[in-house]
């Protein structure tokens, strides 16, 4: 699609919004021809496999992750036939609460914006070499955990 546009960002960063793009009638519409505007928002949830964490450390191999996240963006541009795909994902470590994922996708009509969102989150779970590695517990050290078992294991062998 030859007016299609793809944007990707791996940073240490926070994510926002450009601060330009808050009202879907200005620069957000790209073009006209656009009748959709979805932005995605990945955050970081205060519970993992049921255990409460206080953020995500994300690693990642930079240069394949942005190859790999713009060939995405770009299939999705083509084959959603999208106005625009702005794909960020953040690395480091990243408190719960905050976003970890940030995507917009402008389209002529909503279907293909929902779809295309969802595909491209997808496909970014699937193919792109980003790691997470939750942080449990109130250190991210993980001595306390530690610490906590310890005395749990004391007490069931019955040692003081």
């Amino acid at each position: 699609m030859a007016n299609s546009v793809s944007q990707v960002l791996l940073t240490e960063g926070r994510l926002d919004a450009p601060k330009e793009d808050f009202d879907p009638s200005t620069s957000l519409r790209m073009s006209l021809s656009a009748g959709a505007v979805l932005d995605f928002w990945g955050v970081v949830r205060e519970l993992e496999d049921g255990r409460k964490i206080e953020g995500i450390d994300y690693e990642a191999h930079k240069a394949m992750a942005e190859h790999q996240m713009k060939v995405i963006a770009d299939a999705a541009a083509e084959t959603f036939r999208l106005n625009q795909v702005v794909l960020h994902h953040r690395v480091g470590f990243v408190r719960t609460g905050e976003a970890s994922l940030f995507l917009r996708v402008s389209a002529q009509h909503r279907a293909a914006a929902f779809e295309a969102s969802k595909w491209i989150v997808d496909e970014l779970k699937k193919k792109v070499p980003i790691w997470k590695k939750p942080a449990f517990g109130p250190s991210r050290t993980g001595l306390k955990a530690t610490a906590r078992q310890a005395a749990l294991t004391t007490a069931k062998s019955g040692i003081r």
